[in-house]
């Protein structure tokens, strides 16, 4: 008889939480076009990538406070008005 390894006690809660804050950050209609990745552990968040403004990026970190499980939220995003240019 074979057993399969039932997953580490939070490993569920963490998959769902980074699916959660990877769904938020993807509805945000602020980062739109924009490439933001994140990490997760232990309800802490790191955000990574770049948009166009600093009111992109914190509107990518408020928008990840609210969330239910997320003990904080580091953000690590770059801003760079430059890609907000059409050449």
């Amino acid at each position: 008889m074979s057993t399969i390894p039932l997953p580490a006690p939070g490993i569920a809660a963490t998959d769902d939480l980074l699916h959660r804050v990877d769904l938020a950050i993807r509805q945000n209609p602020h980062l739109s076009r924009h490439q933001v990745f994140c990490q997760e552990e232990s309800g802490i968040v790191i955000l990574h990538g770049r948009v166009s403004t600093f009111f992109q990026k914190q509107m990518a970190q408020e928008s990840l406070k609210k969330l239910d499980g997320v003990e904080k939220v580091i953000n690590q995003l770059e801003v760079d008005w430059r890609s907000s240019v059409q050449v």
